[in-house]
């Protein structure tokens, strides 16, 4: 009786299992570089895995060539191991891919490593840079992925992967460029209590927050010595600005009056053409933290 029993129950494991899954979401970010989705997208990703549901951060690039003293392989291995570091912070996985920094182009090579990890991801949603930046890897991660857009769905590209049954929502994470076109706000999460996890986490990209960026800037010689100074410095330096009317009345559509008048920071995304078109219920299905 006690075999037929453990029998019963391991054939009925793998309906277990996505049982389990339903009503999870599947997230991925694809960045340029290491350090792109963390900054762009960290505090939904943190509202994202502390409900159970999966986040992937991609790196297209291995970041080899921010940094004014190192660079190459060394440089390589640091971002490496800083993304890991942060992707344990953030609850997320995270993957840096070895196409060289600064040198991204849209081939057909980098679309098809997309389409890969969309599909074996089983991505709901995807998210990317908007196509007009100052960066050429970031214009480039973004053609790249809307290139990828309709591809995982078509069975006979990338036939070493099996195609999505439908495709994901792909959205765009903000910026400030203005031309051709301004970012539109259509979907704005509340971060507020992801805030201070979402710097923690960014503080293990120590070679990018407090070395290249702030060299760049040329206020390296402001970055102060340990690792409690310098995350209070770099909360400091990253503190957001008020969130806009427009951002408001977004995050009130979402979330309601009392909960969207209440959030003090927010992330916010523009919802790309390309891929599925959700409507208002889907996207509250998709974004479960937006309870009113």
């Amino acid at each position: 009786m006690k075999k037929f029993i453990i029998s019963i129950l391991m054939a009925l494991i793998p309906f277990l299992l996505i049982f389990s899954q339903q009503g999870k979401i599947n997230l991925i970010v694809f960045g340029a570089h290491p350090d792109d989705c963390d900054g762009r997208a960290g505090g939904t990703a943190i509202e994202f895995a502390k409900r159970g549901h999966k986040v992937l951060f991609v790196s297209l690039t291995d970041g080899s060539a921010g940094h004014y003293k190192t660079g190459g392989a060394p440089l390589a291995n640091i971002r490496k191991l800083e993304s890991q570091e942060a992707g344990k912070r953030f609850g997320v996985q995270y993957i840096v891919l070895d196409n060289p920094d600064g040198k991204l182009m849209p081939t057909l090579e980098v679309r098809e490593q997309i389409i890969r990890l969309i599909r074996q991801w089983n991505a709901d949603i995807v998210m990317v840079h908007r196509p007009n930046d100052y960066h050429p890897d970031h214009r480039y991660t973004s053609m790249l992925v809307q290139d990828a857009a309709y591809m995982v769905i078509v069975p006979n590209i990338v036939p070493d992967t099996p195609p999505l049954s439908r495709n994901p929502v792909f959205l765009y994470t903000e910026d400030r460029f203005r031309k051709p076109q301004l970012f539109l706000p259509d979907i704005v999460i509340d971060i507020t209590d992801s805030w201070d996890q979402k710097m923690y986490a960014l503080s293990a990209h120590v070679s990018q927050f407090f070395e290249w960026l702030p060299w760049t800037a040329g206020t390296l010689e402001q970055v102060p010595e340990g690792e409690t100074a310098r995350l209070e410095w770099l909360k400091k330096n990253r503190k957001p600005g008020e969130i806009s009317s427009e951002k408001r009345q977004v995050l009130i559509k979402w979330y309601g009056t009392e909960r969207g008048n209440k959030a003090q920071i927010a992330e916010s995304f523009e919802i790309c053409e390309y891929g599925r078109q959700p409507s208002d219920e889907e996207v509250k299905r998709l974004f479960p933290m937006m309870v009113k």
